[in-house]
């Protein structure tokens, strides 16, 4: 299969572009799109024979659910049993934006391989000009998890799905570098009080402004079907090693000395202020200060660290609050949990 990387540009006439990618999605195919947070890999959520497509094309387990992203708000009456007040107050504030809402699914609607038969359905209406005019002309939902082989750090430009995918899908739709940089965060509806499965691009206290309290970080990992992507499996992860390291100058010296001894070549990740030339490379994310920048860098520095020849790969951890849960909760993923001791 050839892959086609299909530019589309604003204040140009991209109608012939999008018609491509519509007609290979009613036909059953995929095709990789940017959303505001990271680029996803769309299939029709009504079809199981093009959502098993996405499982086969990533390696992704079978058991790990799939956002549906749709394109107007009206839309969720169509596959949710039942919407909240507190959905629609979340939904007012921040959507179109990176936030998934998990309901009760009305059955026989979303393919079962979407849902893995949990009886629930993680909706949400992406920000980006690209991913909303697909889903609009389309007019039906688009089951999309992040457009790249499964556990590999998640693609915030084409040039990174089609390092992933090329030969493996037939389209690509280049809308240029996201904005967000992490996925979505989701929140469980079905819960009282809803629950954080994952943080993202809108925070707890965000969230908490809106609706009040909910319940955040509390659940562990779930040994059967995981509720929401992100929460079983290891992600995020570039070809070597990652362990996390507290953002301290000489801690992070210290770790590279004792690693470089060992005849190991080191790449750092972290914020421009502990940028130096200890290590081999350093792959500076922004300030640490803002989160917001971390997070849209993150990706992308954790894929050059596959550009290097790099043994070892050290991150530094991020602020906890606010965007920072999202840094740290993909760098925990990412090293696995590891982290390392001077």
């Amino acid at each position: 299969m050839n892959t086609q990387t299909v530019k589309v540009d604003k204040g140009v006439d991209n109608d012939n572009s999008y018609q491509q990618t519509v007609d290979c999605l009613r036909n059953g195919g995929l095709v990789a799109f940017p959303t505001e947070t990271v680029y996803g890999l769309g299939a029709l959520a009504t079809d199981p024979d093009a959502t098993k497509k996405i499982f086969e094309v990533k390696g992704r387990p079978s058991d790990n659910p799939l956002i549906v992203h749709i394109g107007t708000k009206e839309e969720v009456s169509t596959y949710a049993a039942e919407i909240p007040d507190s959905a629609l107050r979340l939904m007012d504030a921040f959507w179109p934006g990176p936030l998934t809402l998990i309901f009760n699914e009305k059955p026989g609607l979303i393919a079962e391989n979407v849902t893995v038969g949990r009886g629930t359905v993680g909706l949400r209406m992406p920000d980006h000009p690209v991913a909303l005019q697909l889903l609009r002309l389309l007019g039906a939902p688009l089951a999309a998890p992040s457009a790249n082989r499964s556990g590999k750090p998640s693609p915030t430009k084409a040039s990174h799905v089609a390092r992933d995918l090329d030969g493996r899908i037939p389209f690509i739709l280049d809308g240029g570098a996201t904005g967000v940089g992490v996925e979505s965060t989701v929140i469980d509806m079905t819960t009282t009080p809803p629950e954080i499965l994952r943080p993202g691009g809108v925070t707890v206290e965000m969230i908490e402004a809106v609706i009040g309290p909910v319940r955040s970080e509390s659940h562990a990992e779930e040994a059967d079907a995981p509720r929401a992507p992100g929460m079983k499996y290891m992600h995020y992860s570039p070809d070597a090693p990652v362990w996390l390291i507290e953002p301290d100058q000489n801690q992070i010296e210290q770790a590279i000395r004792a690693l470089t001894d060992k005849g190991l070549k080191v790449a750092v990740i972290g914020p421009d202020e502990l940028e130096s030339n200890k290590p081999s490379w350093y792959f500076a994310t922004g300030a640490y200060a803002d989160p917001s920048q971390l997070a849209a860098h993150l990706y992308d520095a954790l894929r050059n660290c596959d550009e290097t020849e790099a043994d070892v790969i050290l991150a530094v951890e991020s602020p906890s609050e606010g965007m920072g849960a999202a840094v740290m909760n993909r760098l925990k993923k990412a090293a696995d949990g590891k982290r390392f001791l001077v």
